[in-house]
């Protein structure tokens, strides 16, 4: 994977999101301890489970996660 899944999250980034991806990529930019280089999914996934109260349910990062595996493809 050549790029992390924040940097590919931080493209959904909107002043006004309209979808549940948009709100997750806003909050994760407010989260300064958010693992910004990780591109493993259980690094990821374990770290949102802990402090990912930004997150309504896990299957928006898992949403997430799928549309990054098939970017990086």
């Amino acid at each position: 994977m050549s790029k992390s899944f924040y940097h590919f999250l931080m493209k959904y980034r909107h002043p006004e999101p309209k979808d549940e991806i948009s709100r997750f990529a806003n909050a994760a930019y407010e989260d300064h301890a958010f693992p910004k280089t990780s591109a493993q999914y259980h690094e990821l996934s374990s770290y949102l489970e802990l402090n990912g109260h930004y997150l309504d349910n896990m299957s928006v990062f898992d949403e997430a996660w799928d549309l990054y595996l098939i970017s990086e493809g």
